[in-house]
């Protein structure tokens, strides 16, 4: 039961880290990278589709995202939801590829991203935190109906928070990796 319980919070925390690792992904720093595009929704035919399932997304060079959509006539459509999202940047087509040019960032763009990737890690943190407490009440609860023994109890809570120190740890390794890429590109 209590390993049912830690692996399943593990489980959980180990996508609160993924989801983490993409939003920061999504970041813009001053080098192109695919994932930035990831969030755009594209009406192809009636129906939002993500960009990457529409198009190929590639980085020829390190301040430049080309973006080549598989249906070319579909290149208008996919344009627009570019410019909807309001990522920073204008594409610039030649009817068949989506070229957009990264800028350089100014000194207080990056530190603007700097605070925008501790809020994401943040909410990183406190849904691992969030993980652990469900965990802890839901030991807590059979310890309470005399499932599981107070050692047991106290050994499976002492592990959650060595569990849950490790993912924070994780999610602070992540945060300083983005904040060098944020203030060094």
């Amino acid at each position: 039961m209590i390993n049912e319980i830690h692996a399943a919070a593990q489980e959980r925390m180990d996508q609160a880290i993924e989801h983490t690792q993409g939003e920061l992904a999504s970041l813009r720093t001053g080098r192109a990278n695919p994932r930035m595009v990831d969030h755009i929704k594209v009406d192809y035919y009636g129906s939002l589709q993500p960009l990457k399932t529409l198009a190929n997304i590639s980085v020829p060079e390190p301040r430049l995202l080309v973006v080549e959509p598989y249906d070319k006539s579909q290149i208008g459509e996919v344009e627009k939801a570019i410019m909807k999202a309001d990522i920073g940047m204008m594409p610039n087509s030649d009817g068949n590829v989506l070229r957009l040019q990264i800028p350089e960032l100014t000194e207080e763009r990056r530190r603007a991203l700097v605070k925008l990737a501790h809020e994401m890690v943040e909410e990183g943190k406190v849904s691992v935190r969030n993980i652990r407490r469900d965990a802890n009440q839901e030991l807590k609860e059979h310890a309470k109906s005399h499932e599981i023994s107070e050692d047991n109890l106290h050994r499976a809570l002492d592990n959650f928070q060595d569990l849950t120190d490790a993912h924070i740890k994780q999610l602070e390794e992540l945060q300083k990796v983005k904040e060098e890429e944020i203030l060094n590109d």
